[in-house]
């Protein structure tokens, strides 16, 4: 991604891999699917690790979280884990069980903020491309 070295998008990596496997189908080929979701996320450890650990730096954080679909991601846990033992950052990952529905850690936020006392009206509205400075 030009102009932020922090930014990242996988809708290119993902439309290579649907290609391939689309491409295998069209032409009756069979397809290694175990290689390609592994090379698909050793794709994925090599844009999203060390960006995370960059992020935490240029925010000069001394904790990393993940949560969601890809802290389910096992290889992307250990590669996390790594390069945050390897930069003094301590990494805060959910249970493997917590991490596929995104829904289930905005309610557990949400709980943390309705018990401190966070309220906000029916105009509040998310805002994806917040800086985190």
């Amino acid at each position: 991604m030009e102009g932020n070295e922090l930014d990242m998008s996988f809708s290119g990596l993902k439309t290579a891999a649907l290609n391939v496997l689309n491409t295998c189908k069209m032409k009756d080929e069979d397809i290694d699917r175990a290689s390609l979701a592994a090379s698909f996320t050793a794709a994925v450890c090599d844009m999203l690790v060390p960006r995370a650990v960059r992020a935490a730096r240029v925010a000069c954080v001394t904790k990393l979280a993940a949560a969601g679909g890809v802290a389910a991601n096992s290889w992307i846990r250990m590669a996390l884990a790594e390069a945050c033992a390897a930069n003094s950052l301590e990494l805060i990952l959910p249970p493997p069980a917590l991490c596929g529905d995104n829904a289930a850690m905005i309610g557990c936020q949400a709980y943390y903020e309705y018990k401190a006392g966070a309220r906000a009206d029916m105009s509040l509205n998310a805002l994806a491309s917040c800086s985190i400075m």
